[in-house]
């Protein structure tokens, strides 16, 4: 170990409700945190306008006011927030393990929580980043509640699509569901819970051409990709159901992951196949994807890594 090297009781990789929430309870364990925040300070919440179903705000809250409460709360305690990203891990052998910042600096880590998250898949069209928040989203069980009585669509084929559209239809006048291929690949039972539904209208063979609106959301014009034909309609929500890519390329050397990157725990714990690391929030959860969950996981993280400093007492 050169003498530039920083040696750290626990890292946490990651920033967000699961990253804050695990930093205010490893800081308050007096395991000095250390949090890279990552490429979006703050995660997924950052780009999203209020927040309304996060217990503690019955007004609601703005999501990156939210997020800046959770920075002030884990500062409080005394976690050394620090804007970076990690870049090389290398967990062979025993901790302390050694991880890179920004490709230049290098420390070590007897604990490490990875709480990157997962970030939502986009179809890449200019108005859906204009409109992001005025009525575009990309989780219907987080903003759904706003388009109460009024139509919305929602692209997407799989499983969490058709669960998402039906949620949807629950609460909306109408629900156009956007397929570009001439079937599902939801499983059977999602597929007939969609198709039974007198309020969704599915779409196949469908793409967005644009969103349309100024200052929201006003309707979408699609196109047959059989005919080519192209026909405008009016919407007041725009739902994107496409996946989710969870943030954890660098860790795929040495953490067991599902096959699109999801990191695999032990179910019941934050724990990883990897003596001392844990991981919280969306980078290991492709089900709830709720702030209120991430952050109970970011508080499992913690108590997992200061369970494991004690048995250890080495440090």
């Amino acid at each position: 170990m050169s003498e530039t090297t920083e040696h750290i009781e626990c890292l946490i990789v990651g920033s967000g409700p699961a990253g804050y929430t695990a930093a205010i309870y490893a800081a308050r364990a007096d395991m000095k945190p250390v949090m890279y925040a990552g490429m979006q300070p703050g995660g997924q919440l950052t780009i999203t306008t209020d927040v309304e179903n996060y217990p503690g705000f019955p007004d609601g809250v703005m999501g990156p006011e939210m997020m800046e409460m959770f920075r002030k709360q884990a500062e409080r305690f005394g976690t050394d927030i620090r804007y970076g990203m990690i870049t090389k891990v290398d967990f062979s052998g025993k901790p302390p393990y050694r991880l890179q910042v920004d490709e230049k600096h290098d420390i070590l880590a007897e604990t490490v929580i990875i709480a990157t998250g997962a970030s939502a898949k986009w179809l890449g069209i200019p108005s859906e980043t204009k409109l992001n928040g005025r009525g575009v989203s990309a989780c219907a069980v987080c903003d759904g509640f706003f388009f109460r009585g009024k139509d919305v669509a929602i692209v997407g084929a799989g499983d969490t699509a058709c669960e998402e559209a039906s949620y949807l239809a629950k609460i909306c006048s109408k629900v156009y569901m956007l397929v570009r291929r001439d079937e599902f690949r939801a499983s059977k039972p999602m597929q007939q819970r969609v198709l039974n539904t007198p309020n969704i209208e599915v779409l196949f063979d469908t793409e967005t051409d644009e969103i349309l609106g100024e200052d929201k959301v006003t309707g979408v014009r699609v196109k047959n990709r059989k005919t080519g034909a192209t026909r405008e309609i009016d919407i007041q929500g725009f739902f994107v159901a496409i996946g989710h890519q969870p943030n954890t390329e660098v860790f795929k050397p040495f953490i067991t992951m599902d096959e699109t990157g999801y990191i695999q725990t032990i179910p019941g714990t934050s724990k990883t196949n990897i003596e001392g690391v844990f991981a919280c929030g969306d980078a290991q959860d492709k089900v709830y994807r709720q702030a209120v969950t991430a952050a109970g996981s970011g508080c499992m993280a913690a108590l997992d890594a200061e369970r494991y400093m004690a048995a250890k007492q080495t440090f």
